[in-house]
Formats: structure tokens, sequence, C-alpha cells
């Protein structure tokens, strides 16, 4: 089963990140690469999403669309990036989740595989 995951990083733990010193931050980013690594048979396509800042948001629903700088929501958490991943099912996925190193919230979303009809 294919799901992605996506890594939220919320307004604390950029704070957090930041003011690490460069050891500290390079032993954490360390222990992400390492998590990459001991899962890296199961791992697809994926990487580092820039700045929500550097969103650019299309809304379809209002007629005309809307073209807007910055990310779609207002919030205190952001997707920051994301990995595809081939499991045997989402026991599997939650498994190497939990020991995921990095930022505090990681949402799984399994793929729609089948394509939606062109119309």
């Amino acid at each position: 089963m294919k799901y992605v995951l996506l890594f939220v990083e919320t307004e604390e733990f950029s704070r957090r990140f930041d003011g690490m010193d460069a050891i500290e931050r390079e032993r954490a980013l360390a222990l992400v690469n390492d998590w990459f690594a001991t899962h890296a048979d199961k791992l697809g396509g994926g990487g580092k999403l820039q700045a929500a800042e550097t969103a650019t948001t299309v809304r379809l629903d209002r007629g005309e669309p809307l073209i807007t700088d910055g990310p779609f929501v207002e919030g205190k958490e952001v997707v920051s990036g994301y990995a595809e991943i081939d499991v045997a099912d989402l026991d599997e996925a939650l498994r190497m989740v939990r020991t995921w190193p990095g930022c505090p919230v990681v949402e799984i979303r399994p793929l729609q595989l089948e394509m939606l009809p062109t119309g």
C-alpha cells in the first residue's frame, strides 16, 4: 500500500530548531538522515519543501480562479516536507512514523491509486 507522509512543523519546533547551535542542528539532521537510511527500502519520492511564504495558492471555488501568494491556510503548523512510502499496511506505516526524529507532526495519507475520469 502506498502512503504519503506529510511532515508538519509547528511554530514552537521551528523556533527551537532555529535556536540550536551548529553542533545541535547537525546532530538533529543526522538523526533524520539516519531515519531515511533505515527506511530506504520503503521510500519512494519525497523532499523538503521551501518555506510556506514561497507558496502560490489558486482558489478555484469562487468563479474565476483567484491566485494569491503564500500558503492556502494561515496557521501555526506548516507542511515542510513529504515522503512517499510503499508498505504492507497502515500498521507498518505507523511503526515507521513512531521512530521519526524530526518535526513533531506527521500526517499519513493513503494514495488514491485509480485516476479520476477526465471530462
